[in-house]
């Protein structure tokens, strides 16, 4: 989409110009000096035309002298004829004659005899300093009157700057795009067709308004897409400007807050009149939680200026007349944090997810984004899209431009299927850190990665490990990748049970191998007792039964619990904690239980980590058999 012209700013008059010109022509014929006949001649012949009192003032300037005589000369009498050759004929010459003359003083010999002789003759002699040369008079005298004009201006457009900016503070910095041959449209938003078919209705709307109004019906005012980052909120707020074909006003939420109040009011009154203006129109405001949040919630969140804006938002949002045609679309990533006077209908009238994409969505974002690159035929798009469970279609389309950096570092002419494994691993396990470790931590490092590897391997219900590697990635010593077959909707307990199991395998084979424990299963230690806690708490898998109980994390604002109390008691809550502590050690005690049964298997893994640094799937299933967890596929 192309971006509108802005406004041109105001200038000088061309008249103006044309003025100026025309003095500056004018000063200059009146003022340049005339000419009048004037001849250059030799020394010695000057001081023959002192001597016949021919000569009546003199002007010595330096060297160089000027004079008039005393009656018109001719030019015979002035310059001597040079002899013509014997035989020759001689040339007829014009008579033409001078009142003025120059002439140079002979500085290197000199001439005492020339003041003497001017004043026998009776010559008028006047005396004047050299001339100075024109550079540097225009240096002297020019430069200053330039750099003065020159400071005088630019003070001038500063100042209308200033004027303009001073009555523009309060307008709305939304940027207007329409339609041009790169418009966005559906067809390049891949992986979100729920979230479009909830959109269609929008865009029926602009294009058939009437059809609505005849029947009383009204659109909905605003739609708010939610959904995790790099979904494609933003991208499809564009498309549906796209489809439509109106105006499309695009601005972020933090663009309306400035450091005096009223100010993102101002602003949020001029984006709606011109949204009305060039109605049906859109207006995208990304990141509505930067100005929509909830107010009052929390300590020291007081902020006058948002509050303001997200009050005359509200105003504006509710106070649209039925038949304008605009819509509001906004997008979030925290629609827990927005006030609920901003999703009441009326403003925003609806929600659309737009969630993570699915294994068939997956595939046809990858198509989307492999369309500029020369892909090799070895590439499989389904096979990647199983391997980036997880992974939004921001992830996706950075994935295709790793995997094209990593062909061009190895000056490949096509991006092959490794190339994209290879960027696969630097997203999802971090960038190789060359690390060098004693030979006694890259054994802990071992025995660690394997207590994952075989928690995983032998027992039901978990992913399937992908591939385990002890070379250090990002902030990991080690890593063990783990690859869902599957896109998960919903886990029971015993998957959930099974997940923390192989968290705590790397600590258990610590324990069981190494006799000692590090610091290496901080990170494991973190997510185990999160998820158990969300299992007691927010599920109901524990030992209090279906009660759900309110978390502190689940709260975004600072101190805002404090205001609304805790819905359980300091018993329950030491319940609470005791029952996490139960769940985590029993986990624990099955899972080096489990590790001390095929302590072989785990050496030999060791072995090979040690020697190979890198295990594969397939050489995990030379080595420790086949799985006995395979995960079920559930509808």
């Amino acid at each position: 989409m192309e971006s509108q012209k802005p406004p041109q700013k105001p200038g000088i008059n061309p008249i103006w110009w044309v003025v100026m010109l025309a003095l500056i022509v004018w000063n200059v014929y009146a003022f340049w000096p005339r000419t009048q006949p004037q001849i250059s001649l030799p020394y010695s012949s000057f001081v023959a035309q002192v001597k016949a009192d021919h000569v009546q003032v003199v002007q010595i300037s330096g060297s160089s002298i000027k004079g008039n005589f005393n009656t018109p000369q001719p030019l015979l009498e002035l310059v001597p004829v040079p002899t013509p050759l014997p035989g020759a004929t001689p040339v007829a010459t014009e008579t033409v004659t001078y009142t003025t003359f120059t002439t140079n003083f002979p500085d290197v010999v000199g001439d005492t005899n020339l003041m003497p002789l001017l004043n026998q003759h009776n010559v008028e002699v006047l005396v004047s300093p050299p001339a100075s040369p024109w550079f540097t008079i225009l240096l002297t005298d020019g430069l200053p009157i330039l750099l003065m004009v020159g400071f005088l201006v630019l003070i001038g457009r500063q100042a209308s700057r200033g004027q303009e900016s001073v009555f523009s503070f309060g307008r709305s910095k939304a940027r207007r795009f329409v339609e041009d041959k790169n418009k966005v449209t559906f067809s390049d938003v891949a992986g979100a067709d729920e979230a479009k078919r909830e959109l269609q209705e929008v865009v029926d709307f602009l294009r058939n308004p009437q059809k609505y109004h005849k029947l009383g019906a009204r659109i909905p005012r605003g739609v708010l897409l939610v959904g995790p980052p790099g979904t494609g909120k933003t991208l499809l707020g564009r498309a549906v400007a796209g489809e439509a074909e109106v105006p499309f006003y695009n601005i972020s939420a933090s663009e309306f807050v400035e450091m005096f109040v009223g100010v993102g009011a101002s602003r949020v009154r001029t984006l709606f009149e011109q949204a009305k203006a060039t109605a049906p129109a859109i207006v995208f405001i990304d990141e509505l939680d930067a100005v929509g949040r909830r107010r009052g919630a929390g300590i020291g969140t007081v902020n006058d200026e948002r509050e303001q804006t997200l009050n005359q938002l509200l105003v504006e949002m509710d106070g649209f007349d039925v038949t304008h045609e605009v819509i509001i679309l906004a997008a979030t990533n925290r629609p827990d944090v927005l006030d609920p006077a901003l999703l009441r209908p009326g403003r925003f009238d609806r929600q659309v997810n737009v969630a993570l994409p699915d294994r068939k969505g997956r595939e046809g974002i990858l198509q989307i984004h492999t369309r500029p690159l020369n892909l090799a035929k070895d590439v499989d798009l389904g096979t990647l899209a199983r391997s980036t469970t997880g992974l939004s279609g921001a992830d996706l389309a950075n994935l295709c431009n790793e995997a094209a950096l990593v062909a061009a570092s190895k000056n490949h002419d096509q991006v092959f299927m490794g190339d994209f494994e290879e960027a696969i691993d630097r997203i999802i396990l971090g960038e190789v850190r060359p690390l060098l470790m004693e030979e006694k931590d890259r054994i802990v490092v071992a025995y660690h990665e394997s207590g994952h590897v075989l928690a995983a391997w032998l027992t039901p219900n978990t992913d399937p490990v992908h591939k385990v590697t002890i070379i250090p990635h990002g902030r990991a010593l080690g890593v063990t990748e783990q690859m869902p077959e599957e896109d998960r909707y919903n886990y029971s307990r015993e998957e959930l049970l099974a997940r923390i199991r192989v968290m705590l395998g790397g600590r258990s084979a610590e324990e069981i191998a190494c006799a000692d424990i590090t610091t290496g299963a901080e990170n494991d230690l973190v997510e185990a007792t999160r998820l158990t806690r969300r299992m007691v708490t927010r599920w109901g898998m524990g030992s209090l039964g279906l009660q759900a109980f309110t978390a502190d994390e689940q709260q975004p604002f600072l101190g805002y619990e404090l205001t609304q109390g805790r819905d359980y008691s300091e018993e329950t809550a030491a319940q609470i904690d005791k029952n996490i502590q139960t769940i985590l050690e029993q986990c624990h005690q099955e899972v080096k239980a489990l590790l001390d049964r095929e302590h072989d298997k785990l050496d030999a893994l060791v072995q090979t980590l040690l020697k190979d640094e890198t295990v594969e799937q397939d050489g995990l299933e030379r080595i420790l058999g086949p799985r006995v967890g395979e995960v079920k596929s559930e509808k």
